[in-house]
């Protein structure tokens, strides 16, 4: 289940990208498809690297790798290990929620990204994520959970002001904020709930089958209760920066 549009990001073949907070390497290994590209994935979670590995060991046997080569690295988002604008794209889905000091993570995926090339951030969205705290306070607790919850204007304008210009945006995931509303509404915890276990097991088949026309209503419900928000922005060169100050 992607969250990030490939289409959208410009990439060209050979491009470095690094997916912050990659979990268990479903984008890193979408990165891998593009041609020649060169995916980088980190992540403070070893379970989740361990995952990704076995992930992407497998898209290569299945040959869906398209030439490129993929790395994974245990390294904390707010001290990425890699030289200034080094990546032509860097992906943070689902991870500025998470993180205490999200204005340092904006600030090392900026840095570690060339002038010109594309960040592509997603965040739960506003007023689903809103309902999800309203519904169960245990879900707004849990450790290592969602500690925020953002405004798209709030997010945008925390991106630009680290020297990003906003090409484009959309919601995604709209089947998916039912099921959420449901746990929160039953217990986040709880595992016995028949209603919950049957949306899980529609969303998993849907993931696996991929029909039309439920691929249709998704992408007609999201604009209206998509879950996540996704925002793409270009860095700037230093002379558009300054005259954009100007």
């Amino acid at each position: 289940m992607l969250t990030v549009d490939f289409d959208r990001l410009g990439a060209p073949a050979g491009s470095r990208i690094l997916d912050i907070g990659c979990g268990s390497g479903r984008h890193t290994a979408a990165a891998v498809a593009l041609p020649a590209a060169i995916a980088v994935g980190i992540d403070t979670c070893h379970a989740d690297l361990k995952s990704a590995e076995e992930r992407l060991d497998l898209h290569h046997r299945w040959g869906a790798t398209a030439g490129g080569s993929w790395s994974f690295a245990s390294a904390d988002a707010l001290q990425i290990p890699f030289r200034d604008g080094v990546f032509d794209v860097v992906i943070c889905s689902e991870v500025l929620e998470h993180v205490p000091d999200h204005r340092e993570a904006v600030r090392e995926a900026v840095r570690v990204l060339r002038p010109g090339g594309c960040l592509v951030v997603s965040v739960p969205r506003f007023w689903p994520e809103k309902i999800c705290w309203w519904l169960s306070r245990a879900y707004a607790d849990t450790e290592g959970g969602h500690i925020r919850i953002y405004k798209a204007k709030d997010l945008i304008e925390l991106l630009t002001s680290n020297g990003m210009k906003t090409t484009a945006k959309h919601y995604a995931h709209s089947l998916h904020a039912p099921y959420w509303w449901l746990k929160c509404l039953v217990g986040p915890d709880r595992d016995d709930s028949t209603v919950v276990r049957l949306y899980h097991r529609f969303l998993t088949w849907d993931m696996v089958k991929k029909k039309r026309p439920v691929r249709f209503l998704e992408r007609l419900l999201n604009p209206l209760m998509g879950k996540s928000l996704v925002i793409y922005l270009k860095k700037m060169h230093r002379g558009q920066r300054l005259k954009e100050k100007g």
